[in-house]
């Protein structure tokens, strides 16, 4: 069974990035389950404090690996400590938050297919300290091991979010570094040391070794700037995700190349942050349906192999706009679902 037959990735369709505005899990569960029926998330909450952001949450899920906090940010500890406890109860909160939306839904059972995001593990290693105070990223032993430890507690957590809602599961990674770990532009602990770029064959190995580790397909996505789309085409991701607005013409071949091989993309399309005057889903669709259209390709792609979702995270939204940025997303996805051909901007 193709993953395109089995449901969890398919085109035509909205999802989230992952962030959400607040601190309110139930509420936040109930509007992803809501307004993104085809592929809700578990939502992320970074509003709550250390152990909810993108990097201390991971905590909760590596095997025989923990975090503890520092002024600037998080560290490998070597025994469980507060941050891995509050990241494991916070997350328990929000499978608990999102359990009860999906039975409210009732897709309990269902085979609904739903997706989970987690950071990467180039991106993770990068933001993550040693005990000594430089980063993962800089000794390629911890680089492995960390590796090996994302991708199987993110096996386990597969397994139970799958077994709570009864559903299929679309794994996401997030690496927004990921550019900066391949160019060597990150900044060292002091000027004595340096990040040096992560050479393109060890970097795809080190991300590989978490997708091939899960059973169902896996989405790669990047708000950077200058997505590494070449790189991510090497990969073995089933789709990647990225911000329209950050691609160039010299990118267009790259996205060209995604395509080809077969691969989904998740195009982030709706601001995340409200614009001046309201916007329509019109507005929302034309860079998409101009992007295949540039690239050559027939629209009907846009309802195959293209799923709509923000530009990025909604954590920094007000509520308001970030309930309807995932309304204008899967408007937009219908569109491109029932009559892409049809669709004009003149």
């Amino acid at each position: 069974m193709s993953d395109g037959e089995s449901g969890i990735l398919r085109g035509g369709i909205a999802t989230g990035v992952g962030s959400w505005p607040g601190a309110d899990a139930r509420e936040a569960a109930a509007t992803v389950v809501g307004e993104l029926g085809d592929l809700p998330h578990l939502v992320e909450l970074p509003g709550r404090g250390v152990g909810a952001d993108m990097i201390g949450r991971v905590s909760a899920l590596l095997v025989d690996m923990r975090f503890d906090s520092t002024t600037r940010g998080y560290r490998l500890a070597a025994r469980p400590g507060g941050v891995a406890r509050r990241a494991r109860d916070l997350l328990r909160t929000d499978l608990d938050a999102l359990e009860e939306a999906w039975e409210t839904a009732g897709l309990a059972g269902s085979g609904h297919a739903v997706k989970l995001q987690v950071t990467g593990p180039l991106t993770l290693a990068a933001e993550v300290e040693l005990p000594g105070g430089h980063r993962i990223l800089t000794d390629s032993g911890a680089l492995r091991d960390l590796s090996e430890s994302l991708a199987e507690g993110l096996v386990n957590h597969v397994a139970e979010v799958g077994k709570r809602l009864g559903a299929e599961v679309l794994v996401q990674l997030d690496e927004p570094l990921l550019t900066s770990v391949l160019k060597g532009t990150l900044r060292a602990v002091s000027m004595l040391n340096e990040v040096r770029a992560k050479p393109e064959p060890e970097a795809l190995h080190i991300l590989d070794t978490v997708i091939a580790a899960q059973a169902g397909p896996v989405l790669v996505h990047s708000c950077a700037e200058s997505p590494a789309l070449g790189f991510l085409a090497k990969s073995a991701a089933a789709a990647v995700g990225f911000d329209v607005a950050t691609i160039g013409t010299a990118d267009l071949d790259r996205v060209g190349e995604l395509l080809d091989g077969g691969k989904h993309l998740v195009l982030g399309l709706v601001p995340t942050s409200a614009p001046a005057k309201p916007i329509t889903w019109r507005e929302v669709a034309e860079p998409g349906v101009r992007l295949i259209d540039r690239l050559g390709f027939r629209r009907r792609l846009l309802a195959e192999q293209v799923l709509v979702a923000p530009a990025c995270g909604l954590s920094g939204a007000p509520l308001a706009w970030a309930r309807q940025a995932l309304s204008l997303a899967a408007e937009t996805a219908r569109a491109y679902s029932e009559e892409p051909e049809s669709l004009s901007f003149e």
